[in-house]
């Protein structure tokens, strides 16, 4: 390996740090590898820094903004592994197979949602249901243009998760985006294990 010579600022620096360590008595005898310039230059000059403040470019009117680095919440559930059967995975996803039952989350908040939903799909399991619609709204659009985005339609983005986790994980078999017919974005068809 070469090793290159030490430019004079940094000579001088190391030359700094080294004078103000204190050696240590191990006995043994340490050569100096601290080189000494023929003639000392001066401290270097910290170059001056230039900072410009960027300010945020004014949003066209109607014009919406994407910050969101995920992909949209119904391209994630319909790249979800199909654990079910592809024909009967086809006619729902067509909207030809009508759900038994029905939950409708419009208007709830977060805390209400939740136990409703799991409540809802374990009953529904236990009574031997197999396609359950759950309506969570397309969302609104709550963004005023601050400096953190927010998300569009917590309850659309929240009940997937909510899905995948137990105790609900253990009794559904496949949560796929509704067809228009019924509720499009704003409702999933979750497909419920045998009982």
């Amino acid at each position: 390996m070469k090793r290159r010579r030490l430019r004079p600022d940094e000579l001088a620096l190391w030359n700094e740090v080294a004078r103000k360590t204190h050696r240590l008595d191990t006995g043994q005898v340490v050569k100096d590898a601290v080189e000494q310039p023929a003639n000392p230059s001066p401290t270097p000059v910290k170059p001056e820094l230039n900072f410009t403040l960027l300010t945020p470019t004014p949003r066209k009117s109607g014009a919406q903004v994407t910050q969101d680095t995920l992909r949209p919440i119904a391209e994630r559930v319909a790249a979800a592994p199909l654990r079910m059967d592809r024909k009967t995975h086809d006619r729902m996803r067509r909207g030809k197979k009508r759900p038994e039952a029905r939950i409708d989350l419009h208007g709830m908040t977060l805390e209400r949602a939740h136990p409703a939903l799991s409540g809802f799909i374990l009953s529904a399991h236990a009574v031997g249901k197999r396609l359950v619609l759950v309506i969570t709204g397309k969302g609104k659009a709550r963004d005023e243009g601050g400096p953190i985005p927010v998300r569009h339609g917590v309850l659309r983005h929240q009940v997937p998760q909510w899905l995948a986790m137990a105790p609900l994980s253990q009794v559904i078999l496949q949560v796929t985006p509704a067809h228009l017919r019924h509720g499009g974005a704003g409702a999933y068809y979750v497909y419920l294990k045998r009982n």
